[in-house]
Order: structure tokens, then sequence, then C-alpha cells
């Protein structure tokens, strides 16, 4: 019953959200492409978030070794990446919109593409290893030091001169939007990440068991 609850306001959330985004006023100067952002930035702050459970779950790991921080940081690697490509996808509709082109290698578009290519390389690492412990402890390490993409993303944007515009000019009326479509992805996310930790889970003890009746080889 909570789950279906919940799935029904995450819908719920995204449906009034993308309502909101269509009657929103457009940005001065910014025509329908600026309703990309009420997609752009939830994405990007829930992938963000997604990296820092992958951190902090590693972490947890190597200091417990309870598999379920396993669980949960392939999870939420899993939601990274997808909230990542999103976040290029749009981020090059826009570019094309905005400059003609399609993809433009500056700082903050390049560390953007460098941050999806890291958790999918993590999901990569984590399918061809087949100890579950050893699994475990290379993956927690591996999303530790990934987190050290996420304040090179931060400085790139506030240091580094880029064609990417650095702040979006937010007036009264699409606040209401863009806070919706933020509940929403947030919402959408986490689910995705508490599903595929059940799902994980399940994998896991599937395995573990099927690999105690087999015995050792």
């Amino acid at each position: 019953m909570f789950w279906r609850g919940y799935w029904a306001v995450t819908l719920a959330a995204l449906c009034v959200g993308v309502f909101l985004a269509v009657r929103a006023p457009a940005e001065a100067g910014g025509g329908g492409m600026q309703r990309l952002v009420y997609l752009h930035l939830p994405v990007a702050i829930n992938a963000l978030i997604g990296a820092l459970i992958v951190c902090g779950s590693g972490v947890a790991y190597l200091h417990s070794h309870r598999p379920g921080w396993d669980d949960l940081a392939r999870g939420a690697a899993i939601v990274t990446v997808l909230d990542s490509t999103v976040l290029l996808l749009t981020g090059m509709i826009w570019a094309k919109a905005a400059w003609g082109h399609w993809w433009v290698w500056s700082p903050r578009l390049s560390f953007s593409l460098a941050f999806w290519c890291i958790y999918v390389i993590y999901l990569v690492i984590r399918a061809g290893i087949q100890s579950s412990a050893r699994r475990a402890v290379i993956s927690s390490i591996f999303g530790i030091v990934a987190f050290l993409d996420v304040p090179l993303l931060y400085l790139s944007a506030k240091l580094l001169p880029d064609v990417h515009p650095t702040v979006v000019t937010v007036t009264a009326g699409m606040y209401p939007a863009l806070f919706v479509c933020l509940a929403g992805i947030t919402l959408l996310s986490a689910g995705c990440i508490a599903a595929f930790y059940r799902f994980g889970t399940v994998a896991r003890l599937r395995g573990d068991a099927l690999h105690g009746l087999i015995g050792p080889t």
C-alpha cells in the first residue's frame, strides 16, 4: 500500500509539473527552449545526490562490511547514470538551439560528460567481478574516488570561463513549476533507487543461496 501511494504521488507530481512548466512564463530571450530547465535542473541535482549516496554507501560498507550498503550504492549508481543521461541529452538540445551545435567542449560540459562516463564505468566494473565481497570492496573504493568529480564540476562552473550560462533568470511565475518538477523528479529518483536496491538485494541473496547449494568449485 505504501509503494502504491508513493508512486501515485510521484506520478501526480510529474503530471502537475509538466502542466505548470507548459503554462509558466518563458524567460526573457529564452523562448520555448527555456522550458528545458524544468527537467535539466532537477535531473542535475538528483544526479549529484545519487553520486553522494554512492560515495556515502561506499564509506559505510568499508566501515561495516554489510552487503546492504553495496546494494544501495549499486541502485544509486544506476539512477545517477539515468539522471546524468537525461542531463546530457537536454543539454545537447539546448546547445543546438542556443549555439547551433549539439556539443561544445566547454569546461562544464566536459566535466558533465566525464561524470556520466565515471558512473557507467562503475557499473561495468561491478558487472565484471564475480566475487560479491571483492566486488563490494572495489566498487566502494571506486565510488568514493568517483565523487571527486563533483567538486570539479562545481568549481568549473564557478571559476572557469564557459559558454554555458552560469545562472538562469527565474521569475516569480516560474517558481511553482520548478519546485513541483524538482519534487517529482526527486520522488522518481528516490523510488527508483529503492527499487534497484530491493532487486539487487534479492538477486544477491538468491546468488548466495545458489552458491551455498553448489558449494565451492
